[in-house]
């Protein structure tokens, strides 16, 4: 849609309908010391097919990740998109960024969302999923407030080997809810020290929260690191939350398999496009005891008065759409079309699929990280991973 600008008799329309003679009236509140005295220091204006023109030439000069191969990581890869996935997605029954606020009457959005919840929470092995949410770095953030709701301890271990940017997240929502954020070292070895987290699980705390693979590329013991937290209380020990890089559950064993209560992902991987950094899509799945305190939208699946499969928002309170004070989360929407993006990628790929693009990826990265290695000067951050064959 183009733009196109109100002209000088529609704008002094305008003015006198609010009572104003001219634009400046509109400033008085502005004190005169702030107000600027002459025009912005920008070029004149130039026709629409110039604009055109000079932007198409300015874009010609990037390379994109269609040109390069792109090293970003962190949550962002490169991953192979099918076309089907962008033939389904583009359908007009699915363009929505978000869940429509009727949602009872949208009932195609509501199985897609269902689908989505069904397909996250296979692949975390959890008992529930919700709706998706912002981010990777968002959800777990999300999963922090939900533990220390649980537990309300108001300590919080994390590892090192989580994502910076989404511990920078953790520390942003703790610092203005009093949460101290213990963080656990990295050992010589790339993994969690188990040592100074025994230690510091001799205090009370309300969760212990770690990556798998963690953010540089070694593989946890996320059995013994989650038994090492639950033995600390039989009754109430502190949860354990695991931020997981999806496309590693073709091959890795599922958070829900080892323990892990909450487990939160950057789904970016799951089919959508680098974007130049979003929009992304928060992937949040938990054990069912904490179902009530999840955060976001839960969609189920039911049977009207006559008998016809329905679906629902459900299990959420009111308060979590209307309450800021009382809400358990004050996220009540969620990223529709990219959750619709990472089902319809997760259903043509199937579990054999995933598997194969866990196995491409693990061994790239390998023949990558050899490589490199093998360079003067160039060594392997973390000795013991090193390997004595590569493929590319």
């Amino acid at each position: 849609m183009r733009y196109a600008p109100s002209s000088s008799e529609e704008q002094l329309e305008m003015l006198r309908a609010i009572g104003a003679e001219q634009f400046e009236d509109l400033l008085e509140p502005v004190p005169e010391h702030l107000r600027m005295k002459q025009p912005l220091p920008i070029p004149g204006g130039i026709s629409e097919m110039e604009v055109q023109t000079r932007v198409g030439n300015l874009a010609a000069r990037n390379l994109g990740a269609s040109h390069l191969v792109c090293f970003t990581g962190g949550g962002a890869y490169d991953h192979f998109t099918p076309a089907a996935i962008d033939a389904v997605v583009s359908r007009s029954e699915f363009t929505t960024a978000y869940t429509p606020y009727q949602s009872e009457v949208s009932q195609g959005t509501l199985q897609v969302i269902y689908e989505f919840q069904s397909l996250v929470a296979e692949l975390m092995g959890m008992e529930v999923a919700n709706a998706s949410l912002y981010d990777g770095a968002h959800s777990l953030a999300e999963a922090m407030l939900l533990v220390c709701s649980t537990r309300p301890v108001g300590r919080v271990l994390v590892s090192m080997g989580v994502n910076p940017h989404c511990r920078r997240m953790l520390e942003t929502y703790a610092g203005g809810l009093e949460i101290d954020l213990v963080q656990i070292p990295i050992g010589a070895d790339g993994r969690t020290d188990a040592g100074v987290l025994e230690r510091e699980l001799s205090e009370p705390a309300s969760a212990f929260i770690f990556s798998q693979p963690n953010f540089f590329g070694c593989l946890e013991n996320a059995g013994e690191l989650a038994e090492a937290v639950r033995a600390v209380d039989e009754k109430e020990p502190p949860l354990v939350v695991a931020a997981v890089y999806p496309t590693s559950l073709g091959v890795l064993a599922p958070p829900g398999e080892w323990g892990a209560d909450v487990a939160t992902a950057e789904g970016q991987c799951l089919g959508l496009p680098l974007s130049m950094g979003g929009p992304y899509l928060g992937l949040f799945a938990c054990r069912s005891d904490h179902i009530r305190r999840m955060p976001g939208r839960l969609i189920g699946r039911t049977l009207d008065r006559d008998g016809r499969q329905s679906y629902v928002m459900t299990l959420q309170t009111r308060e979590q759409h209307i309450r800021r004070a009382k809400a358990t989360s004050n996220i009540c929407t969620n990223q529709g079309l990219c959750a619709t993006w990472a089902a319809v990628y997760m259903t043509l790929l199937g579990p054999a699929g995933l598997r194969d693009v866990a196995e491409l990826c693990a061994s790239k990265a390998r023949y990558l990280a050899d490589g490199l290695a093998s360079l003067p000067g160039v060594e392997m951050a973390f000795p013991r991973w090193a390997s004595s064959t590569s493929s590319p």
